[in-house]
């Protein structure tokens, strides 16, 4: 059952954000978890979560949030974070939340989800791949 992030979920959102960053062999700590989670639950904040149930235990999660298209001049929805726990894999919960996602852009007039993704993570890949069109954008970060 996919369904927003609740308070009672930190514990088990906590283990998966963790995950996700060590996937991504991003430095996670206590800051940045306190910080996404007040966001997540913020209804005045961009950012909100979607939890994957499975047996009364989450083994998934996905960030997301509105964001202004000036080509467009309009909103899009951009998933920031999709993580499912590797037990999990493979059955269909990251296809489940993406349709999820999709159900999301078109209730709020985005008709547009974007993303981004590691060039070497595969499995993903794969499945974004099945479900929707690669685009030609390059992205480049300024620090």
């Amino acid at each position: 059952m996919i369904r927003e992030i609740r308070l009672d979920d930190k514990d088990e959102w906590e283990a998966l954000y963790r995950g996700y960053a060590d996937f991504y062999k991003v430095e996670m700590n206590d800051k940045i978890l306190k910080t996404v989670w007040e966001w997540i639950h913020d209804k005045n904040h961009d950012v909100s979560g979607l939890a994957y149930e499975q047996d009364n235990k989450i083994i998934g999660i996905a960030h997301y949030r509105k964001m202004p298209s000036p080509l467009r001049g309009k909103y899009i929805g951009f998933l920031d974070d999709l993580y499912v726990d590797p037990k999990h894999r493979r059955n269909g919960i990251g296809e489940k939340i993406i349709k999820e996602l999709k159900a999301i852009s078109s209730q709020n007039n985005w008709n547009l989800v974007r993303w981004i993704t590691r060039d070497d993570n595969i499995t993903a890949k794969s499945l974004y791949e099945k479900l929707s069109k690669k685009t030609n954008w390059e992205v480049y970060e300024l620090s």
